[in-house]
């Protein structure tokens, strides 16, 4: 049994926390959604969806890691712009075998992580295909659990990255672990660009985009442009033709709703700046062009304005 804390206890967070409480891990939740925290310790943490559906009591569920302790596996799921305050919050948790995977969308937010704490017991994480959501507080739902992936970010030993995997595996998960991280971060990058920026703007699910001929077209063109710029960056993607690999990826979850289209929903900001802002800035970079992704950007960030 492994010590767990997951900083970052929303949609995702929540289904890697009661799964793997329910594998037998103790398991400590830290969100600041007081709501959540509230119906979480009143009746328990419910998680649906593919994995089935089971009620699990977490080890603790609280506002800051104040009291935990050291663990052996610290999870930063917050959002990006949220990294460098979930690091300072994860120094107490930290021992000399901890490993600390740091998990979010899009561009840069392990060297942040990694200027907090050090490098030398930090791994990436890319995850995707779980539709995640709360649907209330206390519940998470998710509609699957498509890709889990680690690499170390500099130092980590390869035992130690693949003991913080076996947790996961453990409770369900199918882990990949990579020595090519960058090629890890950009082949779940080139899915986030086709859907987070055009199902915010749309309103529509994964499957509607997929299904819509317009809403496809844009969806495909900002996946298309992330390719050219991996291609410029010499990343180098295994996914054979990458257009299509991303809409069979977002077939299998096509009730899905990213993380971007439900931060619109509730008024809140969003990843556009990690997911296809990230595009637009490595494209004008490396002088390669990035309309689309420039327009979805511009537009999101105007609707923003709005309510920002």
């Amino acid at each position: 049994m492994a010590k767990v804390t997951i900083i970052g206890a929303g949609a995702m967070g929540s289904v890697y926390a009661g799964l793997m409480q329910y594998a037998g891990h103790e398991v400590h939740g830290v969100t600041l959604w007081e709501d959540h925290i509230n119906a979480v310790n009143a009746n328990g943490l419910r998680v649906h969806g593919i994995s089935g559906d089971r009620t699990v009591r977490l080890a603790s569920m609280s506002a800051s890691t104040e009291g935990i302790g050291r663990s052996d596996l610290v999870v930063i799921a917050t959002k990006s712009f949220d990294v460098e305050a979930a690091a300072a919050s994860a120094r107490g948790l930290i021992g000399p075998g901890t490993v600390v995977q740091t998990i979010q969308n899009g561009l840069g937010s392990a060297d942040r992580v990694a200027a907090i704490i050090g490098s030398d017991r930090l791994a990436i994480g890319v995850v995707g295909g779980f539709g995640a959501s709360v649907p209330e507080p206390g519940v998470a739902h998710h509609n699957g659990m498509e890709m889990i992936r680690f690499g170390s970010y500099r130092e980590l030993p390869r035992e130690d990255l693949a003991a913080g995997a076996q947790v996961w595996e453990s409770a369900g998960f199918t882990t990949r672990l990579f020595d090519d991280t960058a090629q890890m971060v950009w082949e779940k990058l080139i899915m986030n660009v086709a859907f987070s920026g055009t199902c915010c703007l749309t309103g529509m699910t994964i499957g509607q985009v997929i299904a819509d001929p317009d809403a496809w077209r844009v969806a495909s063109a900002c996946s298309a442009e992330a390719v050219a710029v991996a291609s410029a960056a010499e990343v180098t993607l295994d996914v054979g033709d990458p257009i299509r690999h991303v809409r069979t990826l977002g077939g299998k979850i096509p009730d899905a709703r990213p993380s971007m289209l439900i931060d619109a929903s509730l008024r809140r900001r969003s990843e556009v700046d990690a997911i296809n802002g990230s595009i637009s800035t490595f494209g004008e970079r490396l002088g390669v062009p990035t309309p689309t992704n420039d327009v979805v950007v511009a537009l999101i960030k105007a609707r923003e304005s709005t309510y920002l």
